[in-house]
């Protein structure tokens, strides 16, 4: 969906200089890399749910180890990120066209969104450990996706047009970091500020996973 309107829709408010076409491919390795912060938010609901409606608890009385449970959750966003950008490109090559996506390219986008899944379920598991109140974990939630959805250079590039501190958002946003790359990578532009915003934000990936795993660990097990 966002696809198909955003893609045809901002497509007409572009200058007479470009095509639709252009700016279909364009978007398609943006709303790629927004999948990890969708597969992300799953995990997060995953453990909020399982929280509080009793599932964990009754998980943990089986032969489960809290360390069990949490690889669980993060192979499911980091599956979920996965096949969502594969499912996402196969839609696109019907819409626009078999991409030039080259081996190389493909292992440099989907690790990108690999990275990005693990970030961004983290991100989202923490907060779940942390909150308590379910309109506050629904509140904080819609905020984050809001945020790092629109404050990234998904829909459109981070240019000296916009205002400066739209742009310092922009940068500071991992998920500029996963489009950038799953962009460079789709039109076989790769470039070293990718590989440095990777490192980046495979720093930042340890560190949001190590603190969601210790206040996941220290957390209730339900709600009740």
């Amino acid at each position: 969906m966002y696809l198909i309107f955003f893609g045809y829709g901002f497509a007409s408010l572009i200058p007479s200089g470009s095509s639709t076409g252009s700016y279909l491919h364009f978007l398609t390795p943006g709303i790629m890399a927004f999948n990890a912060v969708m597969a992300g938010a799953v995990a997060g609901g995953i453990l909020w749910a399982d929280r509080r409606y009793g599932m964990l608890a009754q998980l943990l009385v089986q032969p489960f180890t809290r360390t069990e449970y949490l690889f669980g959750i993060m192979l499911t966003s980091l599956l979920l990120g996965l096949g969502g950008a594969a499912l996402m490109l196969v839609i696109a090559s019907l819409l626009i066209g078999v991409s030039t996506l080259t081996i190389l390219g493909a292992l440099a986008a989907f690790g990108a969104i690999a990275l990005g899944s693990v970030f961004f379920g983290s991100l989202l598991l923490w907060i779940a450990a942390l909150v308590k109140s379910n309109n506050a974990y629904n509140s904080i939630q819609i905020l984050v996706l809001f945020f790092v959805d629109f404050a990234s250079t998904v829909f459109y590039q981070n240019t000296s047009s916009l205002p400066y501190p739209i742009q310092i958002l922009m940068w500071a946003n991992p998920l500029t970091y996963i489009a950038n790359t799953a962009r460079g990578g789709y039109f076989g532009t790769l470039s070293t500020n990718d590989g440095i915003e990777m490192i980046l934000l495979a720093a930042e990936t340890v560190i949001v996973l190590v603190l969601a795993t210790r206040a996941y660990l220290r957390s209730d097990v339900s709600m009740e």
